[in-house]
């Protein structure tokens, strides 16, 4: 039951990195300068268009979904895939690397949520489902239970860092970032 009603408030989102031209200044070594009276010269290379993918939840009914920072960052376009195939293009409305949180926005209404939950109402032990849309399969479901609570795990580097992770040993594969963590009674409860 948490599982239906969760997979259609979860999203597949393809961000890309458009390819740029990039310009640097490459200075002869000092043999060169001072024998051959070489200057400084203008190179420019071309990178290569980069795509990521991960998953997302809607949070309103008019479009705002929340992900993970590291799912969306440095994107020129964010394409966002519901649960019945509609495609949208979504704009960041704000994003945290401190927190590894992003809130971005398609645009209509109607759309399915997850409602809120509250992770602090957890207790170890207790059954939650990791809900994903990767690849844009469409959604994919895990079941564990809650291993620990706020976790600092040092994975953040920075005096302004906030870490404070629910541990499950419910599956997260590749393509699930951002997606779901909700309780039995399908409250999102992490991300």
């Amino acid at each position: 039951e948490a599982a239906e009603k969760t997979v259609h408030g979860v999203v597949h989102i393809k961000s890309t990195v458009k390819s740029r031209t990039q310009t640097y200044q490459e200075i002869p070594d000092i043999f060169e300068q001072f024998m051959f009276g070489a200057r400084p010269r203008q190179r420019q290379y071309r990178t290569e268009p980069q795509v990521g993918y991960g998953s997302g939840v809607i949070l309103t009914k008019d479009g705002y979904i929340v992900t993970n920072n590291h799912v969306i960052e440095k994107a020129d376009e964010i394409q966002v895939t519901l649960n019945d195939n509609r495609v949208f293009i979504a704009t960041v409305i704000g994003a945290d690397s401190n927190t590894d949180l992003a809130l971005i926005k398609i645009d209509g209404d109607e759309f399915p949520v997850v409602p809120m939950g509250n992770s602090d109402d957890l207790r170890l032990g207790e059954w939650v489902l990791a809900v994903g849309n990767p690849f844009n399969l469409t959604s994919s479901v895990t079941a564990g239970v809650v291993s620990a609570k706020s976790r600092n795990i040092g994975i953040y580097q920075g005096g302004e860092s906030i870490e404070s992770f629910i541990q499950t040993d419910a599956a997260i594969n590749m393509g699930k970032s951002g997606g779901a963590l909700v309780n039995v009674r399908g409250e999102l409860v992490g991300i």
